[in-house]
């Protein structure tokens, strides 16, 4: 995997973040901060079996990326060839035994990526998403995050949806998630050991999207090959002392100036839940951002 030019931890990047989204973005021509876009032409409009990439980040949350690797098990694709590639930091034992035990697990169609990155990078999202932009060899990426469940049907769906596309970005039009969840709730079980788990699907409701947001981005591979993810966007390449509200989503959108296309995919599934893992348990700003989410619900 390409290793990417980052940036140390900065008191000041928070403050650079708010520039480039209040003075940059509005006053600024994008093309200054990517390399060309491959024209529409040129891109690849592969047809028979496609090859996809998924990128997830997991920092405390081995109970959810248990049900996301589960979900891959369960559902194996048939129809592309799918590299799983999680990024995640020695230091969270509760993600470093997740992967181990499902880096043994042979699922045709699949190839297992588990990435250790230092808590710095793993912190900063755009980091690991701009090295698998540049490095893959995949058709397509999809960036997402490890409370995402790839349920029945929903990789193969995927790969009918997107033969012959051409386009930057797409999105699910419609995913199934859960109502808020609270750490005590069973199907969160976060002192479970790994293992293989499936969900109860009548518990999730139908949601509709409307753009190519957060974990919900497919890219072009072509595309990703040229320009990265956020790679000439300093901010957003720098370090982090602690896991960072992310708004390098929407800074890609405005590099590659869309978005997002809807694509009818079956079976994605979110699990919603109140506890945030950048926030330090216990404090302040986490008890009120709990009670933001349960008032928000």
């Amino acid at each position: 995997m390409k290793i990417t030019k980052t940036y140390p931890v900065s008191k000041y990047n928070r403050f650079a973040i708010q520039v480039f989204r209040f003075i940059t973005k509005p006053l600024l021509p994008r093309a200054w901060f990517r390399q060309a876009l491959p024209p529409l032409n040129k891109r690849h409009a592969k047809t028979g079996h496609l090859t996809l990439e998924i990128v997830s980040h997991c920092w405390n949350y081995g109970n959810m990326l248990t049900y996301q690797l589960s979900s891959i098990v369960n559902n194996s694709p048939t129809k592309l060839s799918l590299t799983m590639t999680v990024f995640y930091a020695i230091e969270d034992a509760k993600t470093k035994a997740t992967v181990d035990y499902f880096e043994q697990i042979k699922v045709a169609n699949v190839t297992w990526n588990f990435q250790a990155l230092s808590k710095g990078k793993l912190f900063r999202r755009g980091i690991g998403r701009n090295m698998v932009a540049q490095s893959t060899k995949a058709d397509w990426l999809w960036f997402t995050d490890c409370d995402i469940i790839f349920h029945k049907n929903c990789l193969d769906s995927l790969a009918q949806a997107l033969r012959g596309r051409q386009e930057t970005l797409y999105y699910p039009r419609q995913e199934r998630t859960t109502e808020m969840l609270s750490d005590s709730d069973p199907m969160l079980n976060p002192e479970s050991e790994p293992q293989v788990v499936d969900i109860e699907t009548e518990n999730f409701s139908l949601y509709a999207r409307d753009k190519a947001k957060g974990a919900f981005q497919i890219v072009h591979g072509d595309v990703a090959r040229a320009i990265g993810y956020c790679d000439k966007l300093p901010m957003f390449q720098t370090e982090s002392d602690r896991w960072r509200k992310t708004f390098e989503d929407t800074a890609f959108k405005w590099l590659v100036n869309s978005e997002g296309l809807p694509l009818e995919i079956d079976g994605v599934f979110q699990i919603r839940h109140v506890k945030k893992g950048r926030y330090q348990e216990g404090t302040t700003v986490s008890k009120a951002r709990s009670k933001i989410r349960r008032m928000q619900e």
